[in-house]
């Protein structure tokens, strides 16, 4: 019976993509779920798996190819048999160890005694959708050994992103045979990390060096380094993209893809090597997407060897989420005429309303009244009235919201993480609080998705519970503000000519000064000041 190979649905918006590489050639055998072709769109790579196991009989979309969505780029015949001699091609380009491993048949990757012998089947390990926009993760940490054995729904290995921190679980009951992707790798979304096997198999022993390992990762070598572009082929939508934006010439970028063909990755690696792109046209410059930003750190394979001091220290490889946040802070830094301005807060009537009604609103919703609800409250309040620090900047334009969806910085246990509240404005004091509080235990247990960490129009971030007294915030891009709170003081202040006690807090608002004007930012403190010293405002609106 024949099967359709179908370009899958790669995201929203996307329409298209371009054949960036066969795994396989017609007439090879094919497992189910196995990386069969590679589609690469302006914004991801996506690997298509094999439906179902059989042979590969027909490639209708050559690389290089532009395929919409749903159309049909090959087909499979699962009662057909392989041909002896298929894919051995002596003229075959030099592939990469994990994906020749990635073509070896269950029985190869299979220890002794497990899924060979019948004891159970050999199920490779591969990275999971992470979310709209990512394609790429990096292995965190292996939590088995091969060898070990393992439940179903057990976590093997942490994948980690820019964003999150995702555990793989285990399929089902089995034992970790070989780990493909080492700790600190690079891997793309589908692709393969592991391969467990399951059922009653005995615990594998760590696999040996082989002469082919051995000679896949030769192979990688001169891969790596790169050759001379073939500029009769297309470009993928994704690399002519990064050209045109940078004013490239192809023929000046080493291409590592097969025959000859410039990867996204050969584009990038040209740019990070002084690669010119002095030549981009005038309206490149004047585009809306900036370009990829430097990185904020530099690698550590590009300094020179630091003996380590015989006092003691410990080296930590960075994870992708503190690579990302240092990144985004310096982004903030050099592209926003960032500002601070400040004002400061006489909490009592807040803290006595709370005192009012905090066990009467812990006993009809079943969470406790804090501040940052009412904080949040107030920041819509004041956002409504100064519209421009709830937009954004876009090349040339200003996109103003009409909707609120409020960043709330918490710490977790991988760094700090703002996860969003949807449409704050419509939920009520008890609807943000239990929010608040499933966003703080959710991001100390690192299980806060993708979703809930993209977006956003304004942030909060309170220093105060570490016992800030005053703190300027970085912006987080491309919002226009952040609100930071701080600390709560009893001070000697002046009311009604008289001096006395009040509980203080000093609060500040980091702006861009390219759509918010100083007036703007000050008036804006104002309202927020003015509410929290008159909640009763928040209830009629002004």
């Amino acid at each position: 019976m024949a099967t359709e190979i179908k370009v899958p649905d790669m995201g929203e918006s996307v329409t298209e993509g371009t054949v960036a590489r066969w795994f396989k050639k017609v007439g090879e055998a094919i497992a189910a779920d196995e990386p069969l072709v590679e589609i690469e769109t302006d914004k991801v790579t996506v690997e298509v798996p094999a439906p179902s196991s059989g042979v590969l009989t027909e490639i209708k979309a050559e690389e290089g190819v532009d395929v919409e969505v749903g159309s049909v780029i090959g087909a499979i015949d699962e009662s057909a048999t392989a041909a002896p001699s298929a894919g051995k091609s002596d003229d075959a380009p030099a592939r990469s160890a994990a994906d020749k491993a990635a073509d070896k048949p269950a029985s190869d990757a299979a220890p002794s005694g497990g899924a060979a012998s019948g004891e159970g089947d050999a199920i490779n390990i591969t990275v999971p959708d992470l979310g709209e926009s990512v394609a790429e993760g990096t292995v965190g940490r292996w939590l088995k050994k091969v060898g070990d054995s393992f439940e179903a729904d057990e976590a093997i290995v942490e994948i980690e992103t820019d964003k999150v921190t995702a555990e793989l679980p285990a399929p089902s009951a089995g034992t970790l045979v070989e780990i493909v992707a080492e700790e600190g790798a690079d891997v793309e979304v589908g692709a393969v990390v592991g391969r467990i096997t399951t059922g009653a198999g005995a615990p594998a022993k760590p696999a040996q060096p082989t002469e082919d390992k051995a000679e896949a990762e030769a192979a990688e070598t001169p891969a790596e380094s790169g050759g001379t572009a073939n500029t009769d082929l297309p470009l993928a939508p994704a690399v002519r993209k990064l050209v045109e934006e940078n004013g490239l010439n192809p023929a000046d970028i080493k291409a590592t893809g097969r025959d000859g063909r410039i990867t996204k990755g050969d584009v990038l690696r040209h740019l990070e090597s002084g690669g010119d792109s002095a030549k981009a046209p005038a309206k490149a410059a004047a585009a809306p997407a900036a370009a990829p930003a430097a990185p904020a750190f530099v690698s550590t394979d590009e300094l020179p060897d630091r003996p380590e001091d015989p006092r003691g220290e410990e080296r930590v490889r960075m994870t992708k989420l503190r690579q990302t946040v240092a990144t985004r802070l310096k982004e903030a830094q050099n592209t926003a005429a960032m500002l601070t301005t400040f004002n400061e807060i006489d909490m009592q009537a807040v803290m006595d309303l709370r005192a009012r009604y905090k066990d009467d609103f812990e006993k009809k919703h079943g969470i406790k009244l804090g501040f940052m609800s009412i904080f949040v409250k107030a920041a819509i309040n004041a956002l409504r009235e100064i519209p421009a620090v709830n937009a954004e900047i876009f090349g040339d334009q200003i996109i103003y919201k009409d909707y609120y969806d409020i960043g709330i910085a918490v710490g977790g246990a991988q760094g700090l993480v703002v996860p969003v509240m949807r449409d704050a404005d419509q939920k009520n004091f008890a609807e943000i609080e239990s929010g608040i509080s499933d966003f703080g235990q959710r991001a100390r247990d690192g299980k806060l998705s993708m979703a809930e960490l993209t977006g956003g129009t304004f942030t909060i971030t309170n220093g105060g519970i570490f016992g800030s007294m005053l703190s300027t915030p970085i912006l987080n891009p491309p919002q226009s503000g952040i609100l930071g709170m701080h600390n709560i003081v009893k001070r000697p202040v002046v009311v009604d000519d008289e001096i006395v006690i009040r509980p203080m807090m000093y609060v500040a608002l980091s702006y861009d000064h390219r759509i918010v004007d100083g007036r703007e930012a000050v008036t804006f403190l104002v309202r927020i000041k003015q509410a929290i010293e008159d909640p009763e405002r928040l209830l009629i609106g002004v």
